[in-house]
């Protein structure tokens, strides 16, 4: 999620971006107070921009209440029981109708994730789920998993700068039971990556909590 380099874009995107990634890279870290005329004159944004941003950033969940997200075990256990939800049934959808073209796009994804740089194995992480989602063919469920796009991020992050075992095999697990029109392999596999991620997670946490 890196600011794209262009004055074209509207002024409470180009905000937007700056805010988000300095969330999602920890420049402000979670329960930090956000002050609009603060920001406002630190980015040199007008306050109108600035409040649409943080309206969308709050949309994302990124803000509550006025201060950055901190995510305790219940929001996580949350996002995740909902991801589960929406991923398992997409890469259904994904096993039954996924075109060559989008199977090649996987295995790339695979193939990033083993040899990439940080930031390549998140952006391959993140393109080889959203491929999946897209697959479901359902703008409400696509529309959900992209409203929580960003709170993923901050997890994901998580999971390949600690390096989680396994974490790009159950990748090529799940495509290969996609390649193979396996739906319920493809299912239970999507479903114990994400309880895999989770269980993860919430070991960091919990041992960040501890010190």
């Amino acid at each position: 999620m890196t600011r794209k380099n262009t004055q074209s874009r509207p002024a409470y995107l180009q905000a937007y971006e700056v805010i988000r990634d300095r969330i999602l890279n920890g420049e402000i870290p979670g329960g930090t107070k956000i002050v609009e005329e603060k920001l406002a004159t630190e980015l040199g944004f007008s306050r109108t921009p600035i409040r649409d941003s943080l309206r969308q950033l709050a949309h994302e969940g990124l803000i509550v209440n006025k201060k950055v997200v901190q995510p305790s075990e219940k929001d996580l256990i949350d996002l995740f029981e909902v991801r589960s939800l929406l991923e398992g049934a997409s890469v259904k959808s994904a096993a039954t109708y996924l075109a060559e073209e989008d199977l090649q796009a996987l295995s790339e994804c695979i193939r990033m994730g083993r040899e990439g740089s940080f930031e390549e194995i998140m952006d391959a992480n993140e393109r080889f789920h959203e491929i999946i989602v897209q697959a479901s063919g359902n703008a409400l469920m696509i529309e959900t998993i992209d409203r929580m796009k960003s709170i993923i991020y901050l997890f994901r992050k998580t999971v390949v700068l600690n390096k989680r075992p396994r974490l790009i095999d159950e990748h090529e697990e799940i495509y290969e039971a996609i390649k193979a029109r396996d739906t319920e392999k493809a299912q239970q596999l999507m479903e114990a990556h994400l309880q895999a991620d989770l269980d993860f997670c919430l070991r960091i946490l919990r041992s960040s909590s501890q010190r």
